[in-house]
């Protein structure tokens, strides 16, 4: 299983769960899962983590390899097809599509879609009648599977233990 992780995923564990500086496994367990070719991203998404000047921003400027273009042909049809659900969807309003479609979401789902990937991020289905755009919600509907950082740990089988 391949996995494509949104920004969010790293902006919550460097801010929260997984400080670089309290949860240095978290971190290390990345290294392992990019290394074998389980977890990646795409260069939208480094693009939007290398903005800041943080410790963030650096460990990810370190990993670039580990970004994918989405800029194939396969890709840009999907996102094509995306667009054209999210501007034409009754529910959906601005500035929420304008929103979604300006950030790398539309193509890290496209992209998952052509790998058949699975996208990780911590946003949530919202329920039918919303007026947001969420990535849960256009996976479902373009039948990309979807999970959290949680559950790709699990998956993973990932321990982060004290050593003695």
């Amino acid at each position: 299983m391949i996995y494509l992780l949104d920004a969010n995923v790293y902006i919550e564990a460097k801010n929260r769960y997984y400080r670089m500086t309290v949860c240095p496994g978290f971190w290390d367990w990345m290294d392992l899962q990019f290394a074998s070719g389980q977890v990646s991203s795409i260069r939208m998404v480094f693009d939007e983590l290398t903005k800041n000047d943080d410790a963030l921003s650096e460990w990810v400027k370190n990993r670039q390899q580990h970004f994918a273009e989405a800029d194939d042909e396969k890709t840009q049809e999907v996102f094509t097809d995306i667009v054209q659900f999210v501007m034409e969807h009754p529910e959906y309003s601005e500035p929420h599509r304008s929103n979604f479609l300006a950030v790398a979401d539309p193509w890290l789902i496209a992209k998952a879609k052509t790998l058949g990937a699975t996208v990780v991020t911590h946003e949530v289905l919202v329920p039918s009648g919303s007026k947001k755009v969420k990535i849960p919600n256009i996976c479902r509907e373009f039948g990309v599977d979807f999970c959290n950082t949680f559950d790709l740990l699990e998956s993973g089988a990932a321990k982060f233990v004290l050593g003695r």
